[in-house]
Formats: C-alpha cells, sequence, structure tokens
C-alpha cells in the first residue's frame, strides 16, 4: 500500500481525485492509502437529508456519492482515504467496515484511550466520564439517549465501486468542535463529537496521522 500524506487540502478536488482514481484503476493497481486534513466543510451523504444541517453558519455543504448522513470536516482532523481494492483483498464490505473500525480503536489505545462500537450506528464512540476505562459497553441502550454518555470521536463513510473503495474515515484530534453543533452529526440529533483534545490527550496531526496510518496499513494489508 503507497501512503500518501496529503497535508490540508480543498475536499472537493479531493474527492475529485479518488473518483478518478478508482475509475481508472485495474486490477494490478496498488492500493493507496492518503491522510489529509480539510477546511471547514460539511458533507452529505447520498441519503442525506437537509434537515440534518440545523445552522450551516456559513460553512460550505458539499454534496458527495458516500453513505450515510452529515458530517463535519476542519483542521485538526486526521481523515483517512483507503483506496483499497477489496476483491483481491479476499473480504467483503463488511468486514472492510469492521477493519477501519479496529484501527480506529488500536490507535486510540495507543493514547490510552478505549474506543466502543455501537450497533447500528458506524463509527467510534468513548466513554465522556471515563476515557480509558476497559469495560465493554453494556445493556442495552436508551431508545430515548441511545448515545448517553458517550461522544464520538471516529466518522465513517464508504463509497465501493467494482470492488473498490473510497471516501473513508476521520478521526478527530484537536478541532474548533463548535460546527459539529451546527448538524445533527451522522443524523442523529443531540449527538455529542469530541476529539482528543476534548477528553485529555495531548497530542498533534502528525503524530496521530502516523499512527492512524500505520494501524490501516495493518488491517488492510493481505
Amino acid at each position: 500500500m503507497i501512503v500518501k500524506t496529503l497535508g490540508r487540502v480543498e475536499y472537493a478536488p479531493t474527492e475529485a481525485a479518488m473518483r478518478a482514481f478508482t475509475e481508472a484503476r485495474g486490477p494490478d493497481t496498488e492500493d493507496e492509502l492518503w491522510l489529509c486534513e480539510h477546511p471547514p466543510t460539511y458533507t452529505q451523504g447520498l441519503a442525506g437529508q437537509a434537515g440534518h444541517v440545523l445552522n450551516s453558519q456559513g460553512i460550505p455543504v458539499v454534496q458527495t456519492n458516500r453513505g450515510g448522513q452529515v458530517t463535519y470536516h476542519g483542521p485538526g482532523q486526521v481523515v483517512a482515504y483507503p483506496l483499497v481494492d477489496l476483491k483481491r483483498l479476499g473480504i467483503f464490505v463488511k468486514e472492510y467496515v469492521f477493519r477501519l473500525e479496529a484501527a480506529v480503536i488500536q490507535t486510540l489505545e495507543q493514547f490510552g484511550v478505549t474506543g466502543h462500537r455501537v450497533a447500528g450506528a458506524p463509527g467510534i464512540y468513548v466513554r465522556l466520564d471515563d476515557p480509558g476505562a476497559h469495560g465493554a459497553l453494556s445493556g442495552p441502550a436508551d431508545p430515548s439517549d441511545p448515545f448517553k454518555g458517550l461522544g464520538k470521536i471516529a466518522a465513517l463513510g464508504l463509497k465501493v465501486s467494482r470492488h473498490c473503495t473510497y471516501h473513508g474515515a476521520a478521526l478527530n484530534v484537536a478541532m474548533d468542535l463548535a460546527p459539529f453543533r451546527g448538524i445533527n452529526p451522522c443524523g442523529y440529533a443531540g449527538l455529542e463529537t469530541v476529539d482528543l483534545a476534548r477528553i485529555g490527550v495531548s497530542t498533534d496531526w502528525p503524530e496521530v496521522a502516523r499512527r492512524f496510518g500505520e494501524r490501516l496499513q495493518a488491517q488492510l494489508s493481505r
């Protein structure tokens, strides 16, 4: 897998480049992993509902062809775009999602944070009262507040074309979190979004990008 650290790049041309790469690749094209951050941008998935954008605050809202609802990208967030041939890797989409989430969990673990999956809600969450707690989430979620006590620290949004992936995962490091309050993150009203800084981890974008990239490479290599 070729890893490219792009730095801060505009969202729209980056998405167009991912799409062009995927459309042009052949069975022998080497997989790539792009690591970057974007200027403030809201992105809507294919099924995204306009009502989930509460107040765009002048931040551009970009329609995309990934799955999922609205999310926010901004400085201080590591965005990872794995451009992977799933057929060659020998896995299906469900396993791919599991591996992306595993890479996030393993990265967080290196900073003393325990990441959790929530059934039916792709992405990774942390306990707000004790981010390092190792205990698994237990008991049924409160139907009126399924994310009670949790904050979302990483989001997923994917596109698969001819068995090849693009779009990917975003891990929050040290951001201005206020723009998340302008949306229902990933379509969930009231869902709190956090970053590593908010839960007491002092680190920087290059360090998290390096570690996240290493874990993604390990998860997505044959």
